[in-house]
């Protein structure tokens, strides 16, 4: 799976989907899905679309399709609402709170990502391109399984036995016994199987996205706003633990043969330098990048589409991922013998772009709570580190390294 997001405005939605129909002329299915509210996916391919794929006319093996969240949110998730309701309202909760209570932020990007994993594993796709919402709505999407997943799990146990005993004894507070008891315990089970469907659900959409068959293409144009928007990105969503595996620069200007003269060479000259001052900026973060020319029509339809996926990747697979960086985060002995009281550890986590941003790092408990380009995420602490404290943080180039001692009062137990 390939997700392409960038700065709004940047031609992310052009170029995934003249990457889905290079795809498709190369042989393969692609779907190119549009998780973005605000769809031009129709628009780029000059087709009418819905949230069911269809295949697009003009190449063989093309599909396309839009997520259409609201009618999800009417669907499964109202079905779940219920079960929600049915929780809280059992444990107490008045039903009027409950009912707010089932009512989460960003359920409907949720469940757009959600309907994009059931339909690349459901269908006979070679490929899936994904032209996701610029990245601020992008990072809030993909942050979602792992933060909802999380929120699941600290109001209900992960464990189904766990989960049912609780449920059941508290409808048998409120059922009595005989038919009823059994008409609420069947009831809670149903509850009890729609949460831990909800969970697997979750986990099997965060391991899709971190997987290393899934790759981000950060799309830019070489400007200095949006450049910086990009570095901020690239380590947001390390951050997340999700790879980044290529840039495209798109919109560059070619510059103007030697011997033109007038305004519009001028013009295109010093457009030309500042773009190549800031792709030799963006070229430091050290990630594959190519460019994309500036072009006076704009590429709508496949025949143009066609004609910009050969221009961007040639006689390259685009679906082609670079190798991953190490995992996120790495535990590291600095000092002593690892079990001893003078031991040192360090918890190494790879943000690339880091340099350029703000950094905060806290101890919550066993976890460590890192925010980086506007993204927090609770990473959980490796066993020996909960019998820790934190002595120091430090950036060393794209790294950060939180440094431990062992708590004395904990390590000997």
């Amino acid at each position: 799976m390939v997700l392409f997001t960038g700065k709004g405005g940047v031609g992310k939605t052009t170029l995934a989907a003249a990457t889905a129909a290079h795809l498709a002329r190369s042989g393969r299915k692609a779907l190119v899905v549009s998780t973005d509210p605000a769809h031009s996916l129709a628009d780029a391919l000059e087709a009418e679309l819905g949230g069911e794929p269809l295949e697009v006319d003009g190449v063989g093996g093309l599909y396309a399709a839009h997520v259409d969240s609201r009618a999800l949110l009417d669907g499964a998730w109202g079905r779940l609402r219920e079960h929600l309701a049915t929780i809280l309202a059992g444990a107490g909760v008045d039903e009027l709170v409950a009912d707010e209570l089932t009512v989460l932020p960003g359920v409907e990007e949720l469940l757009a990502l959600a309907a994009v994993q059931r339909t690349t594993q459901a269908g006979p796709w070679d490929v899936v391109v994904v032209d996701c919402a610029p990245t601020a709505e992008t990072l809030r999407l993909l942050a979602l399984p792992e933060a909802f997943g999380g929120y699941v799990e600290r109001l209900f146990p992960a464990h189904r036995r766990a989960v049912r005993g609780l449920l059941g004894s508290l409808s048998g507070e409120r059922a009595g016994s005989g038919s009823a008891t059994r008409a609420a315990a069947r009831r809670w089970d149903r509850t009890a199987e729609a949460l831990d469907g909800l969970v697997d659900e979750l986990t099997g959409l965060r391991a899709l996205l971190a997987s290393p068959c899934s790759g981000v293409r950060l799309v830019l144009t070489p400007e200095r706003v949006v450049a910086a928007e990009t570095r901020r990105s690239l380590t947001a969503l390390a951050l997340l633990g999700l790879h980044v595996d290529g840039l495209l620069a798109n919109r560059v200007v070619p510059a103007p043969a030697a011997g033109e003269t007038g305004p519009a060479a001028r013009w295109m000259r010093d457009r030309a330098a500042e773009q190549t001052a800031v792709l030799d900026e963006v070229a430091r973060l050290g990630l594959p990048m190519r460019t994309v020319e500036h072009t006076a029509a704009e590429p709508t339809g496949v025949d143009a589409l066609l004609a910009l996926g050969a221009q961007v990747w040639r006689d390259d697979d685009p679906a082609a991922w670079s190798p991953a960086a190490a995992p996120l985060p790495a535990l590291r002995r600095t000092g002593g013998g690892g079990r001893s009281a003078d031991s040192e550890f360090e918890l190494v986590l790879r943000l690339p772009g880091a340099a350029t941003t703000t950094l905060d790092v806290a101890r919550i408990g066993d976890e460590l709570a890192v925010t980086a380009a506007g993204v927090r995420r609770l990473v959980a602490l490796p066993a020996v580190l909960r019998r820790c404290t934190v002595t120091g943080a430090r950036l060393d180039g794209d790294d950060l390294r939180v440094a431990f001692r062992p708590d004395p009062a904990q390590w000997l137990r």
